[in-house]
């Protein structure tokens, strides 16, 4: 009984770690990003060579090249805490953490985005498949891809790669 209270209190003191670290990593990418905006919803246009300029080489490759983290190693796949989850690029928001669910798969995995318009779909034949591609609805990012094998009520799986989100804790569950 031990055991399992002191395995409790450390995956709860990793998970407020780790959210103190991404608020801390998404407030250092929107000061060096002027297109980052959590509130505006307006669709950009911005040339790949920018993007180039403002984000991280490891950023850049998958959310403009369609490169994929490894599986099991983003910063987001077993974080279970209360928020929203944001386009690390441009800051637009696209999935409540309630709509995030274990699928066990190695990356974040939602049922359902927030908004309807918060991410857009794009036939992706790569690597000799068939699938369909998620990118941001705001700037155009690769997010990830979505599959038929989710938990109701959609059915749907968004699976993500932690490096194209920012995740904000709901103010209420940090507690100070």
């Amino acid at each position: 009984m031990r055991n399992q209270s002191n395995l409790s209190l450390i995956k709860i003191t990793f998970t407020m770690l780790a959210v103190v670290f991404t608020t801390v990593t998404a407030s250092a990418q929107q000061k060096s990003n002027p297109y980052y905006s959590r509130t505006e919803i307006k669709k950009l246009k911005v040339s790949n060579a920018e993007w180039k300029n403002i984000l991280s080489p490891d950023l850049y490759a998958v959310a403009r090249e369609g490169a994929t983290e490894r599986a099991f190693t983003g910063k987001y796949t077993d974080l279970d805490a209360p928020g929203t989850y944001f386009c690390a690029v441009c800051g637009n928001e696209l999935f409540r953490a309630d709509a995030k669910f274990a699928s066990t798969c190695g990356w974040p995995s939602f049922y359902e985005p927030s908004r309807k318009k918060s991410v857009i779909y794009k036939e992706d034949r790569s690597h000799n498949m068939v699938r369909t591609e998620v990118k941001c609805g705001r700037c155009d990012s690769h997010l990830g891809h979505i599959f038929d094998d989710g938990p109701e009520p959609t059915g749907k799986r968004y699976c993500m790669n932690s490096i194209s989100l920012d995740f904000e804790p709901d103010a209420k569950s940090v507690k100070k």
